[in-house]
């Protein structure tokens, strides 16, 4: 997953392909005071919520205590140095340039100790030697004669009477203010996880960081966040791609607040319209179960889920889908259905395994006599399984339980009887099995049930045809 940003990546200060760790100073170290506060920040008279796209509100108390380890990218003794030479002096002319703008130049003139940028109008500014120190080779090789840069003005007049510039901080206001767009616009962003502190995950916005609390992690991630340290919990995710919103920039704190749960939802909805756009019926498709119901399993395609449903689970018969998946299993699946409108994907997992039916067609015959198990009583009759084949289950309809009239077949069988009895019906291509407990002592069936006997003993293959009189019983499993 590509970034929004371009510069994502071209950090002049320092690489942004390496994962950002937090330090475990910073994860274990106590607190700077005791209500949990950072001592260069007054803790708040209370808590209060910040609400966040419907999800669960994030307290002011979290942020204290999970920001904590996201350090500022610019140290607090340099700043104030800047703010103190940046004073005008009294009587001298107001220059030019303010501290914090933004500025395009191109570069003029290069050294080891600084860089000259013409910035128009005759002045020039100057990147200080204290930066180009800070870049790494890629940065400087691009600080070529006739470039042209932006720049972020640190000093409006050094000691020479020149601006001193920021590459660094160039990028890095850039960034803040596009996370502002994105604030404002409630667009989603695509990054990386790039580190991880004891509340939560750092993710990079350009240049700078920004801070996804436990809260407002997803509930995907949160389930596969397992142990008690945040190495444990949140190590193996950096470098994963991860969607958030911005919920919160505090630029005079350094603090960008970033949310995945409440991007979640739109990301997935963006990711399934296009995963539609060129899926078919009939793709078998890898994925990951997110999410068990009564009524099936949801899996996660790369992006947008679609539903296996109970009956689509095995080709065995379950009552719940807990007894052969698990949250996080991976999954081989084929797509059944697509429904574009209302955004649907049906899928199966029974339909990638043997179907069982090829072995009843093949193996047992009309007339066959097989012990079965019964497992559920209905008014028109009694399903059983074949204690051979679990996977399959016939009907025993009402009029095939007993020679007599029989008002519910709880008067002749019940859930858990094992039987033997006769097949009646077998219609493979409505995958329908009738059986027979009146028919499994007629006489008209005494011929072939000598026959079977006989083969058996000599372990040939029963006869395919049934006995010349037969007549199927309607059979109904309305």
């Amino acid at each position: 997953m590509e970034s929004n940003d371009l510069t994502l990546g071209q950090d002049m200060g320092e690489s942004l392909s390496d994962a950002e760790h937090t330090p475990p100073a910073a994860q274990a170290a106590p607190e700077s005071s005791d209500n949990g506060t950072p001592q260069t920040e007054s803790a708040p008279a209370e808590a209060t919520p910040l609400e966040v796209a419907g999800e669960e509100s994030i307290s002011v108390a979290e942020l204290e205590h999970a920001v904590e380890a996201v350090e500022p990218d610019v140290e607090e003794a340099e700043e104030a140095e800047i703010e103190a030479e940046s004073e005008a002096v009294e009587g001298e002319e107001a220059p030019r340039f303010r501290r914090g703008e933004l500025v395009d130049g191109t570069v003029v003139a290069t050294s080891p100790t600084e860089v000259l940028v013409d910035l128009g109008e005759g002045m020039t500014g100057v990147i200080a030697s204290r930066e180009l120190e800070r870049m790494d080779r890629s940065a400087l090789e691009a600080l070529k004669v006739g470039n042209e840069i932006t720049a972020y003005v640190l000093k409006a007049r050094g000691s020479d009477g020149h601006p001193v510039l920021s590459l660094a901080r160039a990028e890095e206001e850039k960034n803040w203010r596009l996370a502002e767009t994105y604030y404002q616009n409630k667009q989603v962003y695509f990054s990386k996880v790039a580190g991880y502190n004891k509340g939560g995950l750092i993710v990079r916005f350009g240049k700078v960081r920004g801070f996804v609390p436990a809260s407002q992690i997803s509930r995907e991630r949160q389930q596969r966040a397992a142990g008690e340290s945040p190495e444990e919990k949140w190590g193996n995710m950096v470098g994963e791609d991860i969607a958030v919103k911005v919920v919160e920039i505090d630029r005079a704190r350094n603090r960008l607040i970033l949310s995945e749960r409440a991007a979640a939802r739109e990301w997935r909805e963006q990711k399934k319209a296009h995963l539609l756009e060129g899926l078919a019926v009939g793709e078998v498709r890898q994925g990951r179960v997110i999410s068990i119901a009564d009524f099936g399993a949801f899996v996660d395609l790369g992006g947008a889920d679609g539903l296996v449903h109970l009956t689509e689970l095995s080709w065995k018969h379950i009552t719940h889908p807990r007894e052969v998946l698990e949250v996080g299993q991976e999954v081989e699946v084929e797509v059944i259905s697509i429904d574009r409108d209302r955004k649907r994907i049906g899928l199966s997992m029974k339909r990638r395994e043997d179907d069982p039916w090829q072995e009843v067609v093949r193996a047992y015959k009309i007339g066959q006599l097989v012990q079965a198990t019964v497992t559920k009583l209905t008014k028109f009759g009694a399903f059983a399984r074949l204690v051979d084949a679990p996977e399959i289950e016939g009907l025993i309809h009402i009029s095939e339980l007993a020679d007599y009239r029989v008002s519910h077949p709880r008067e002749v069988v019940l859930v858990g009887d094992v039987l033997t009895l006769r097949i009646v019906k077998i219609d493979a291509e409505q995958r329908r099995l009738g059986l027979s407990l009146r028919q499994v002592d007629s006489a008209k069936y005494m011929d072939q049930d000598w026959q079977f006997v006989a083969d058996d003993m000599n372990g040939d293959a029963p006869p395919a045809e049934p006995p010349p009189d037969e007549t199927e019983s309607d059979q109904s499993e309305a």
